[in-house]
This record gives structure tokens, sequence and C-alpha cells, in this order.
């Protein structure tokens, strides 16, 4: 992490995070669904539940975004789906879905491939994009049984060289303003901002973490 980021821009930002984890309790599901982006741990973290036997399948859905245009040969789902299968998950056991270019794609177009067939399905994400996950499945997807995770990496791990500290705020601001925007568009189901987050919004906005408003 950088050194040079003011420790009230971190306690800010570790406010943020913690609002943004779900960790649901987890048991055994039709479909684990990984959503694609820069962090491979989300595709071990599949990995290591279906190693478990949480689901027979997992499906990997992304196309390439922001972020990831550059830092993998395909798609996002086919990247996942590749490291997924150095961690021993059979190839016949994963399905691709590599289109989505965002959460409410994400969940859309896993729904579309599952025809109906799906009741219980668990979500891996990255730690901090948990609760727009949690919110989108509820509102894209209804009548499914939806479990949220992540990898369990630490608040300080989550920053990596493609995508460092300064990303990571960015990211986790503007995903504080779409659970405030989006339940008026339908994308998420409506939640509540405690004041601590909201006040921590604003800080970071006035120092300038707004590249994803």
């Amino acid at each position: 992490m950088d050194r040079a980021i003011s420790p009230a821009v971190l306690q800010a930002a570790r406010t943020l995070w913690n609002f943004h984890l779900i960790y649901d309790e987890l048991s055994e599901v039709d479909v684990i669904i990984g959503l694609g982006s820069y962090d491979l741990r989300v595709a071990d973290r599949c990995a290591e539940l279906f190693h478990q036997r949480m689901a027979k399948k997992i499906l990997f859905t992304g196309k390439s975004g922001n972020w990831t245009n550059n830092l993998f040969d395909g798609s996002e789902a086919e990247a996942f789906a590749s490291r997924a299968r150095e961690r021993g998950v059979p190839a016949d056991a994963i399905l691709i879905e590599p289109q989505a270019t965002n959460i409410g794609e994400n969940i859309r177009f896993s729904r579309a491939m599952a025809n109906g067939q799906v009741g219980r399905i668990i979500i891996v994400t990255k730690p901090q994009t948990q609760r727009r996950a949690y919110a989108t499945v509820r509102a894209q997807w209804p009548g499914v049984s939806a479990l949220v995770t992540a990898p369990m990496t630490p608040f300080e791990e989550q920053p990596i060289e493609a995508y460092p500290f300064e990303m990571f705020v960015h990211e986790m601001v503007g995903d504080v303003q779409r659970i405030r925007d989006y339940p008026s568009k339908g994308f998420q189901i409506a939640q509540s901002i405690p004041a601590s987050v909201a006040d921590a919004f604003d800080f970071l906005v006035k120092e300038g973490y707004h590249h994803h408003l």
C-alpha cells in the first residue's frame, strides 16, 4: 500500500470497505457464479468452493473492462476459467459467459444461461463489490436464492500492482454512489447507508476520489 496515503484517507477507505463486505454463510447450491474482474483471487475462491463440493458447476462471467483490456489475453471469464483449471477444476465443470461488461450484465447474462434451471447460487466477487452484487442479484434475478462471498483478502492486501490503492478507493466510492442511485433505476434493491459511511464517502470525494462517480 502506498505509504504516502494519509491516515484519514486510510480510515475513510476502511469504513467503505467494511460497508461493502457481505460474506454470507455458505451452503450447497446449484452453481457458483464468479464475476470477472482484474482479481484472479476470485477464480481461486471459486475453485476452493468447488473442491468443498458447494456446487458441481462454476459459471465465470465477464468480457473485459476499463482495468482488464490489457491485463488478460481474452475475456475475464476465459482468464478466470483458465485459472480455475490450474486449481484443479475439470474443464467440463466450467461454463463461460464472455460478454458481460458490468455487474448488472453479469447477473442478467448468467440468469439467461441458467434458463430457469437454477434455484440456488453462490456469487463470488471481489470483497469490495459484494454489497453491489448482493443488491443487484436481488433486483435483477428475483426468485433465485443467492449467497454472496469473496476471497478472504485483508483490506491491506486488496490493492495489487495492476489495480493500486487509488483505483481501489475510486471504485469503492463509486459503488456507494451506485448503491444510492441504482434502486430508482431498478438496477439494485434499496439499502440504507449508515451515517459513518456517508461521511467517509463525502470526505473521500473532497479528497479527489471521484473518478468512478
